[in-house]
C-alpha cells in the first residue's frame, strides 16, 4: 500500500506552505550563544573541534565560533576553531560575534589574517526602546556607533552582519534608520533578533516582511538572518515562521542550549526541516551531536525530549507496543517506524523500543522475551513477568525483568 494512503497528511493540503521548495542556511550558535547559560560549562578546545566536524556531518553552512573579545580564552578557542576549518578545509562558513565597537572586532581581524580565513562578524547593538531607556543612549550614538563599526570591518576584509539586539520590541523608524545605515556602510547581511523571546509567529512574520521590504528597497543583495530565542517556548515555530516569510539563514543551538531559557533547537530544526522536505543531508549522527553537547556543556537531556531523549522512541503502553510489534512482524520497517511515532527513528539512526510496564500486554512481554533470547511462547514466563508488571510502579528494567525470569526458572526446576 503507498505511504499517501496510509497517513493523510492535513499539513500539505492546498493552501499549505510548500517548504520543499525552500532551501534555508543554518548557522550553530551553541560554541557563542550556547555558551551564555549560566548552567553550561565552557568546554576545552578538542571538543569544540569535535562538534565543528559533527555540525558538517549533519550539513549545517555556518557556525558562529566565538566572542573573541570577550578575553584570551575565548580569542584562542575562536583562533584553534579557525584553523581547524582551514587546516581541514571544513565546508563551513564561519562567524564571530562583536559590539559594534572597534576593540571587539579587531581580534576578529587578527584571527582572520592569523588564519587566512575569511570571518563573517556579527556586530550587534541594542536597538529597542526600553534597552534605549535603560542604558541611556540616544539614536544618534546608536547610529553613529553603527557607522563606524561597519565600515571599520568591511575595511579590513570582514563579511558584516549586522544584528539589532531584541529587534522584535523594536520601533520601525529606529529599525529602518539603523539597517539602511549598516546597508550602506556595506553589511551584506541583517539579523532579526529575539532577543528575549517575546516574538509569536505571527510577529515574526510581520517583522521579516519589513525587513525584506526594506531590503529590497536598498537596491543592494544584502541576505536577512532569523535568530531567536524561547523564553515563551516558541523558539522551533519561531523558525518555521520565519523560513516560512523568506529569511535566508536561521540561527540555533544545540538542544536549544543559550542565554536563559535559550535558543530555538537545532537538532529539532534539523529534523523538521528533514522531515518538511528543506533539508537533505543524513541526520543519523544527530544524536551523537546532542550527546557531546550535553557531555561537553555540562546538562542533560530530558528523558522526554523529542527525537533523542531516552523516551522519545520507547514505550510499554500495550496499545502502542502491539501495533508496532504487528508492523515488525510484517516485516515492514516504514510502518514500524511510523505506525505510533511522528518522527521516523530510522531518520536519526535510532530504532523503536518495546519495554515491560504497568500499563503493558501480553505482547510487550512476549517480544521482549523474544528480544532478549527466551521462549516467547513460555508460558510459566509470560505470566511471571506480566504478573510483576501489573504489580509494579515503573517500567520495568532489564535486571528486574531476568531476576524475575530467573525465580521463575528455578519454581519450576524444584516444583
Amino acid at each position: 500500500m503507498e505511504s499517501q494512503e496510509l497517513i493523510y497528511d492535513w499539513n500539505e493540503l492546498p493552501g499549505s506552505f510548500d517548504y520543499s521548495e525552500v532551501r534555508v542556511e543554518l548557522d550553530d550558535e551553541t560554541l557563542r550563544d550556547g555558551l551564555q547559560n549560566p548552567t553550561v560549562k565552557d568546554p576545552p578546545l578538542a571538543q569544540k573541534r569535535k562538534l565543528l566536524h559533527l555540525m558538517v556531518e549533519l550539513g549545517i553552512q555556518a557556525a558562529d565560533i566565538g566572542l573573541p573579545g570577550a578575553g584570551p580564552r575565548a580569542r584562542e578557542a575562536v583562533l584553534g576553531l579557525a584553523k581547524e576549518i582551514v587546516d581541514n578545509d571544513l565546508p563551513i562558513s564561519a562567524n564571530c560575534a562583536a559590539r559594534t565597537v572597534k576593540a571587539d572586532i579587531e581580534p576578529i581581524v587578527e584571527v582572520s589574517q592569523a588564519t587566512g580565513l575569511r570571518f563573517e562578524v556579527g556586530a550587534f547593538l541594542g536597538s529597542s526602546p526600553i534597552r534605549k531607556y535603560a542604558e541611556g543612549w540616544q539614536s544618534s550614538m546608536l547610529r553613529r556607533a553603527t557607522e563606524e563599526a561597519v565600515t571599520f570591518a568591511v575595511s579590513e576584509g570582514l563579511d558584516v552582519m549586522y544584528v539589532t539586539e531584541d529587534t522584535t520590541r523594536s520601533q520601525p523608524e529606529t529599525l529602518r534608520e539603523l539597517y539602511t545605515t549598516a546597508i550602506e556602510c556595506g553589511a551584506g547581511r541583517i539579523c532579526l533578533a529575539d532577543t528575549v523571546g517575546h516574538a509569536t509567529p505571527h510577529g515574526v512574520r510581520q517583522l521579516v516582511r519589513f525587513a525584506k521590504e526594506l531590503v529590497k528597497d536598498s537596491g543592494e543583495d544584502v541576505k536577512v538572518d532569523w535568530h531567536g530565542h524561547r523564553d515563551r517556548g516558541l523558539g522551533l515555530a519561531n523558525c518555521l515562521a520565519a523560513i516560512e516569510e523568506g529569511v535566508d539563514r536561521v540561527h540555533a543551538t544545540a538542544l536549544g542550549i543559550g542565554e536563559r531559557c535559550g535558543n530555538a533547537e537545532m537538532d529539532l530544526l534539523l529534523v523538521n526541516m528533514k522531515l518538511l522536505g528543506m533539508h537533505d543531508g543524513d541526520l543519523t549522527r544527530l544524536p551523537e551531536y546532542c550527546g557531546l553537547a550535553a557531555k561537553m556543556c555540562g546538562v542533560s537531556i530530558g528523558h522526554a525530549y523529542p527525537v533523542v531523549g531516552d523516551d522519545a522512541f520507547r514505550t510499554g503502553t500495550g496499545v502502542h507496543a502491539a501495533a508496532i510489534i504487528k508492523a515488525i512482524r510484517m516485516g515492514d520497517p516504514w510502518l514500524e517506524d511510523r505506525v505510533y511515532s511522528g518522527v521516523p527513528a530510522s531518520e536519526v539512526g535510532l530504532k523503536q523500543k518495546i519495554e515491560v510496564s504497568p500499563v503493558s500486554g501480553l505482547s510487550n512481554v512476549r517480544y521482549w522475551l523474544e528480544e532478549h533470547g527466551y521462549d516467547p511462547e513460555d508460558e510459566r514466563l509470560c505470566a511471571a513477568v506480566f504478573d510483576l508488571a501489573k504489580r509494579s510502579d515503573h517500567t520495568l528494567t532489564e535486571a528486574e525483568i531476568k531476576e524475575e525470569i530467573e525465580r521463575a526458572l528455578a519454581e519450576a526446576t524444584t516444583a
